[in-house]
């Protein structure tokens, strides 16, 4: 359009000059500079047309080639990067046996194992519950609501716990001790997931009130909808003597639903409303409300106020101490067939009081079928035994999120972010610690899985499931799960990201192999063993998969050899630069990490996934296609000799001298060479874990002399993690990181030593009745130690002291310390 307007200018002016030539001479005396004027604009105007020409000729090269392009590769959405693309197999949680019935009766429960009592249903926006109650410290109240040590409580936990309806919590905060009961039920007229009750029984110790405000007990029950939906208060919620109906709503998975409060005294309710698209920061809600109020009136209640729509609603239940409330939730109601008043006295009262009973002593009698200890041990470790597997099933939690995960070193991504979000998720799962690590953590779930399979085969093969269905199309699986805010709102920025190219040990296939052996013994009934092998069948893909990333991504420069990645090789603020992939975190490596480097530990776990997946396949016969090369494998890796060339290396790094002032550095004195790692440790034994070693071999007489030599690991509380003549035994890493793995007692590598040494003393050879011998007194130091401790502190410890037995780290941790029950009943899995 431009140049045609050019033209047509150009023309207009030449006709104009023609025209004025039949002017007479005296317009014939310009004609010469009018002439070479035109002659001019001519030659600009072939200019122009050459330049036009060949910017239009080069824009239609650029057309075509678009449309061919277009044509040969048609429109494609970008792809999807390997690194969180779900792994290409139907997924386990699809099976049958996880739908129906079984999917239902565990859709409620304490799911969120980050508060002292919360309750949500498994499905990603579920509608919540949970309790805080004020405690009074210094003369002044504080807010419980999550776990944390800063608040000083004394004692809390699931003293039992069954996994599906029931569980009973002991929490001492101060002088208040309060009992928390939670009871679920499915009956006529229940929508789906069926109704839920949560007594509470709050006491103190009247002797040692000092003032006025430890007479009165505040606890605050909340509701909230995940999903946004309003919430709406109960019309008895003003005259709770008249009526009991505190709160009511609405969902698409549960229908109508109620929420009620029977009080067996004389009870005080407030309330207030919120609406947030978060529940993590409900506290804070609580807490700014709660001040307000005594600001302007003095005194401590919620303002009985609500904003439009709430999907929070907190009610504020106070009263003189002692006293009980029952809180009653039933699902499936505005129905006529929904029977709410029965069922509510059902869920209430004697009723709930007689339920209680029954369900503890169903609890009671499961316990010692499944532990058999009544013979074995005296009753203060039979509560132990009890807390043990109660808050293992009680810290059960499900979460739902994306993973972060660190973008691969090869991306060619233009991120602005420095991860790229795994795919949505569910996660149903124990935990390691409430209130330390109220997540999934992978390595720690196989020592999980090793107790529960024994209490519920189901929920065990539910949680194998649930975490087999995280691995992407890599086979890698993210080690440490931080799904949903709340989950995210535990953890420091720092370790949020999950590297890709790092492992984790793949311990899940520790309850696998005893899952296998269970079947062949027929140790479960016929049931049980069909939805065990579809389960394993269904499996073979993807832990296939996942043995072959171990495989490929962390294999050595030697044949059958293997490493740790993702140590660090610049740094120079740490003694030993850590091997956090393999779980061990400061256990002592080589010096200069590097791929020469052989772990120990790393081959063995792998003996331990090919030897099951062998197992696998040989329980279908022939429906692997690598059933020969897993046996070969497993041949290769389990032979003793190669084993015993295996050598670890150093290798040499040049390490700056600019280092920061007052600085704790590592310093080189001597160039590294290559030999073994001198140090004796967990690491060590592995092979003697895994029962490599041949009965009769002399090996086996020097690995029980390294267990029972008190110079070396034992001690009268379990064997400690390093030898005390190791160069690094108690060492710090850095100057504000103390030794974790260099010497604290840690019950699952103790466990897994045990059942080493209860194997050996089993079968026929030289050494049997010495690993008897030893066998006997450390299960006894074991079971004596973190019984003790448990009576004095009201706790089970991460890791014990190695000098004085104490419990240390993390409280509250129970998970695979738990595994001391399986210790008290001697139960090993395979012998």
């Amino acid at each position: 359009m431009t140049g045609s307007g050019r033209r047509s200018s150009a023309r207009s002016r030449i006709k104009s000059k023609t025209d004025a030539n039949e002017d007479g001479p005296l317009r014939n005396a310009g004609d010469h500079r009018r002439n070479t004027t035109r002659d001019h604009t001519s030659l600009r105007l072939l200019n122009v047309n050459i330049k036009m020409l060949l910017g239009f000729t080069v824009f239609t090269f650029f057309i075509i080639w678009f449309l061919i392009n277009r044509l040969v590769n048609p429109d494609q959405e970008p792809e999807t990067p390997r690194v969180i693309t779900p792994f290409p197999a139907p997924k386990l949680m699809d099976l049958p046996m996880f739908q129906g019935e079984h999917k239902e009766s565990l859709y409620w429960g304490t799911y969120r194992p980050h508060v002292y009592l919360g309750i949500r249903a498994r499905t990603p926006r579920s509608l919540v519950a949970g309790l805080m109650w004020l405690g009074v410290k210094d003369g002044r109240y504080h807010l419980r609501h999550v776990c944390q040590d800063s608040d000083e409580l004394s004692k809390y936990g699931w003293s039992r716990h069954n996994g599906h309806d029931f569980g009973h919590q002991l929490l001492v905060d101060q002088d208040l001790t309060l009992e928390t009961s939670f009871l679920k039920s499915k009956g006529d007229g229940s929508g789906y997931g069926g109704d839920w009750a949560v007594r509470l029984d709050l006491q103190s110790e009247e002797s040692r009130w000092t003032n006025d405000m430890q007479r009165t007990g505040y606890l605050f029950f909340y509701v909230a909808d995940e999903d946004g939906n309003a919430l709406s208060l109960g019309r008895d919620m003003f005259d709770i003597h008249e009526g009991s109906l505190l709160a009511i709503g609405s969902r698409a998975d549960i229908g109508g639903w109620q929420l009620h409060l029977k009080g067996m005294e004389s009870l005080e309710v407030h309330y207030s409303g919120f609406r947030t698209p978060h529940i993590h920061n409900l506290s804070d809600l609580v807490l700014e409300n709660l001040a307000a109020q005594a600001a302007m009136f003095n005194r401590l209640q919620l303002s009985d106020t609500s904003v439009s729509s709430p999907n929070i609603l907190v009610f504020q239940i106070s009263a003189r101490i002692p006293f009980k409330a029952d809180i009653a939730f039933v699902s499936g109601t505005g129905v006529k067939t929904s029977r709410v008043e029965e069922r509510l006295s059902s869920l209430t009262g004697t009723s709930l009081t007689s339920l209680l009973k029954e369900k503890q002593s169903e609890f009671d009698a499961k316990f010692e079928n499944c532990f058999k200890m009544a013979a074995k041990l005296d009753s203060e470790s039979v509560v132990v035994g009890k807390a043990a597997i109660g808050n293992m099933l009680g810290g059960i939690g499900y979460f739902y999120g994306q993973s972060k995960v660190s973008l691969p070193k090869n991306t060619k991504l233009k991120n602005h972010d420095n991860f790229l979000l795994y795919w949505p998720a569910e996660l149903y799962t124990a935990v390691p610690s409430r209130p330390f690590f109220p997540r999934g953590f992978l390595w720690d779930e196989g020592f999980h899985q090793l107790l529960i399979w024994h209490w519920d085969v189901r929920i065990c093969l539910d949680i194998l499931g649930h975490w087999l269905d995280l691995m992407n199309t890599d086979g890698w699986i993210p080690r440490e799960q931080i799904l949903g805010a709340e989950a995210l709102s535990k953890v420091p920025e720092e370790f949020v990201l999950q590297h890709p190219t790092n492992g984790n040990p793949p311990t899940l296939f520790l309850v696998l192999r005893e899952l296998i052996y269970a079947i062949k013994k027929n140790k479960f009934t016929a049931t049980e063993s069909n939805e065990i092998s579809s389960f394993l069948e269904r499996a073979l893909v993807r832990l296939e998969a996942w043995f072959q990333w171990f495989n490929t991504t962390q294999s050595g420069k030697e044949r059958s050899s293997y490493f740790w990645h993702g140590r660090d090789t610049t740094t120079i603020r740490e003694l030993n630069p850590k091997t956090l992939s393999s779980g061990l975190d400061d256990y002592p490596r080589a010096s200069h990490p590097s791929e020469e480097e052989r772990h120990l530990d790393l081959r063995c776990w792998m003996l331990l996934a090919v030897d099951s997946l062998h197992s696998i396949a040989e329980l279908f016969e022939s429906s692997s296609e690598h059933k020969k090369e897993y046996g070969s494998t497993a041949t290769l890796l389990s032979d003793f000799k190669i084993l015993n060339q295996v050598r670890l290396s150093w290798k040499e790094i040049k390490v700056g001298n600019n280092y920061p002032a007052r600085e704790l550095v590592r310093e080189v004195l001597e160039k590294p060479e290559l030999r073994l790692v001198p140090h004796v440790g967990y690491v060590s034994l592995f092979p003697f874990m895994e029962k490599i070693i041949p009965p009769d071999s002399w090996i086996l007489d020097k690995q029980l002399d390294l267990i029972s030599n008190r110079s070396i690991l034992w001690t009268d509380y379990g064997l400690r993690s390093l030898a005390k003549t190791s160069s690094l035994y108690m060492k710090h890493n850095t100057e504000h990181d103390p030794p974790y793995w260099r010497g604290p007692i840690w019950m699952n590598m103790n466990y897994r030593i045990l059942a080493a040494l209860y194997y050996y003393s089993q079968v026929n050879g030289p050494y049997r009745e010495r690993a008897e011998v030893i066998y006997d007194k450390l299960r006894g130091n074991l079971i004596r130690n973190v019984v003790r401790n448990y009576h004095q502190t009201g706790f089970l410890w991460e890791q014990y002291d190695q000098k004085k037995g104490k419990g240390k780290g993390a409280r509250l941790f129970t998970g695979w310390t738990a595994l001391v029950l399986l210790i008290m009943g001697e139960v090993y899995g395979e012998t």
